[in-house]
């Protein structure tokens, strides 16, 4: 893995942003369907996302294994943008046009520096699950992905980021709830 794939950390007055960003060889149309559509979220998403597809709509978030939580859509600007709170994080997902593809950049806004390489990791073996079911490949075992690049986002992002540890879910690695 180069470090280019790794995500960004910076800090936004007193909150943590990682942002990650991935080059995808699909329209923009293609790519706002597999991250916004019912259907293609369980490819690469935590939880399903239950509510409306729309400003303002309120959202649940579901998942088998672990406790579901509220949030709100605050923006969806469809091939474009989509930003909601998911618990206590922002997350915005923003996609641009590049050439026949897309640019996808994804941040994760929140409040404790020291779960920044665990929520790092996740969105990093997210993003790569979303990629490669776009691309027809089939996806290594979920879990796989963050426990190799965890170690690189702990040492990139320093000890202050990784005083949170590693999921519940890593003993059950169906789940990703960071």
């Amino acid at each position: 893995m180069e470090d280019a794939d790794l995500g960004t950390l910076t800090r936004e007055a007193d909150r943590f942003v990682p942002t990650f960003t991935r080059r995808l060889a699909h329209p923009p149309e293609v790519v706002w369907r597999a991250i916004t559509e019912a259907e293609h979220l369980a490819a690469w998403f935590p939880q399903e996302i239950v509510g409306e597809r729309r400003a303002g709509a309120r959202l649940r978030f579901d998942s088998s294994t672990h406790e579901s939580f509220d949030g709100e859509m605050l923006v969806f600007d469809p091939p474009s943008v989509m930003e909601l709170i998911w618990g206590a994080d922002l997350l915005r997902i923003e996609l641009e046009p590049d050439g026949s593809g897309t640019l996808l950049t994804l941040t994760d806004t929140f409040d404790d520096v020291g779960k920044a390489a665990r929520a790092a990791a996740g969105w990093h073996e997210c993003l790569d699950r979303r990629a490669g079911e776009l691309d027809d490949a089939v996806p290594p075992a979920s879990g796989a992905r963050w426990s190799r690049v965890h170690p690189r986002y702990v040492q990139r992002l320093g000890p202050e980021a990784a005083t949170i540890g590693p999921p519940a879910a890593k003993a059950a690695p169906a789940e990703r709830p960071w």
